[in-house]
């Protein structure tokens, strides 16, 4: 299996999504590399309430872009990429034992999280986030508990008692469990026991320069200029992946204007 395409994608959320349909509609070839859908940052978030014109659960919304991607014509590829590399004229990804070819290759990869401590995958969407910003607002006036420590931690934490939350801080450091039952509402931490009704988790990225050989990053988020340009020629970025904010407007944003430099590189090519 494998195949030549003018723009390859590798994320299927909102970013690549997106980047897909502006691809396709400007006549390129497109395929999109991408996990189920359920896997997405997207369809775990409880509600959305701030993007225009739409509202819905993150499910709802990533059902309805997934259906859109499908019905616009781009090629879907299920799996996981390993490996992004340039050839010269074209960009390779190396998706298992397949290998595909784009002029031009999009990465919309989100952000990888590995599990911090037991029961946080069990719970995720169910009283455990990793976006305060996105969920904050549902537990205006409740107890909430952040996890991590940095400049992006006390950030968070700040928004959370802004808006009216009650914050118990911990640096996510040390022996962590979350229990509950239909919904995560216990917290143990080396010991101590917090009632919560929502944990926040928030952790550094995961490198991207695993995945796209002799790319340029910044603290595991991919650089770009303002078009979605990266270091390498004929490679782009765009959505989590470039780093903070973690907002669905600025991934869908950032997807489309990757897409639209894109087209502008193969036909400078051309």
């Amino acid at each position: 299996m494998g195949g030549k395409y003018d723009i390859l994608i590798v994320g299927g959320g909102p970013a690549g999504i997106s980047a897909a349909l502006t691809a396709v509609n400007r006549g390129k070839k497109t395929a999109v590399i991408a996990n189920p859908p359920e896997t997405s940052k997207l369809s775990l978030a409880e509600l959305v309430t701030n993007y225009p014109g739409i509202s819905g659960t993150g499910a709802e919304l990533m059902q309805k872009m997934r259906s859109q991607l499908i019905e616009s014509g781009a090629e879907i590829i299920n799996g996981k990429a390993l490996s992004v590399m340039s050839l010269g004229k074209t960009i390779g990804v190396a998706v298992g034992n397949d290998f595909y070819e784009g002029t031009a290759v999009i990465i919309a990869t989100g952000i990888s999280r590995r599990p911090l401590c037991e029961g946080e995958t069990k719970f995720l969407g169910r009283g455990v986030s990793y976006c305060a910003t996105c969920d904050g607002m549902l537990y205006k006036g409740k107890n909430v508990a952040v996890l991590g420590e940095g400049e992006e931690a006390e950030h968070d934490i700040e928004f959370l008692k802004e808006i009216g939350c009650n914050v118990t801080a911990f640096s996510g450091k040390g022996k962590i469990e979350i229990t509950g039952e239909m919904k995560a509402d216990t917290l143990v931490v080396n010991g101590q026991t917090v009632k919560t009704d929502c944990i926040f988790i928030l952790k550094d990225t995961l490198s991207s320069e695993t995945l796209v050989n002799g790319i340029e990053c910044d603290r595991s988020t991919i650089k770009t200029d303002k078009s979605g340009k990266t270091n390498i020629s004929g490679v782009f970025a765009a959505g989590d992946c470039t780093g903070a904010p973690y907002q669905l407007a600025k991934a869908v944003g950032e997807g489309n204007i990757a897409a639209l430099t894109a087209c502008e590189y193969i036909s400078n090519l051309n």
